[in-house]
């Protein structure tokens, strides 16, 4: 019971502390109103495989620009690849390899003249 009341004050301070309880604009509070779930957009540019395209877009035929903020590194061969959301990121380690398989011919067909 004292972990519950310890919590809720917690919580309520921190809440008290936010912009939107001091009047303040809640987009004036986040670089850019990317939200609290954006991942941080690297300073420099980042190099990643398909032109930093999202491999999940690639693999379906559409080139989905990603500014790198999500990405994953393949063990194998050390290669970046990016990603337009943490969804996409996820779905993608489900099965990465065969994705890569698929992205990969997705690219050849974008790509081609």
């Amino acid at each position: 019971m004292q972990f519950v009341a310890l919590f809720c004050t917690s919580l309520l301070l921190v809440l008290s502390a936010s912009p939107l309880a001091q009047g303040e604009d809640a987009g004036a509070a986040l670089p850019h109103s990317l939200g609290i779930w954006k991942a941080v957009v690297p300073r420099t540019p980042m190099k990643g495989e398909f032109e930093n395209n999202d491999p999940l877009g690639v693999e379906a035929g559409a080139k989905i620009p990603a500014d790198c903020s999500l990405n994953w590194i393949d063990p194998d061969d050390g290669r970046l690849y990016c990603f337009v959301s943490g969804t996409s990121l996820e779905y993608f380690l489900d099965r990465p390899q065969f994705h890569l398989q698929q992205a990969r011919a997705g690219w050849r067909k974008l790509t081609s003249p």
